[in-house]
């Protein structure tokens, strides 16, 4: 399996255990005020990011590897910001919306980079 395969499916574990004890802390305080922030780590962080990675590994030698880098780094990077600064926002902090802005225009970029990937994997003639 291909660095960047690993490399998100590394991160996209990170993200599921996260959302995990951001879980169990929730049901164990009986505080479910963070509920949006768990679902956003599970699917931005865990589902987004696995099949971003099982993409790239089924891909294979066909990866553009420089696009898939910087996938990566940008899709990470808007959820390092997004997803605290949403937790923030539901405890109260409105200040912080300008800069969620930014992560959130960072995870649509990383999406779009992503479909430019398919595309260009999809161009390729297969291999035999």
């Amino acid at each position: 399996m291909s660095k960047i395969s690993v490399a998100f499916f590394g991160a996209a574990v990170l993200y599921a255990l996260t959302g995990m004890c951001l879980g169990i802390f929730m049901g164990t305080t009986g505080d479910h005020s963070l509920s949006p922030v768990h679902a956003h780590i599970n699917l931005l962080g865990w589902a987004t990011l696995a099949l971003m990675g099982a993409f790239y590994g089924l891909a294979g030698a066909q990866t553009p590897t420089r696009l898939a880098w910087t996938n990566f780094g940008v899709s990470n990077l808007g959820n390092l910001i997004s997803l605290p600064l949403l937790a923030l926002l539901l405890k109260g902090n409105t200040s912080v919306v300008p800069i969620m802005a930014v992560g959130e225009i960072l995870l649509v970029l990383g999406m779009v980079i992503f479909g430019v990937a398919v595309v260009s994997v999809g161009r390729k003639p297969a291999r035999a």
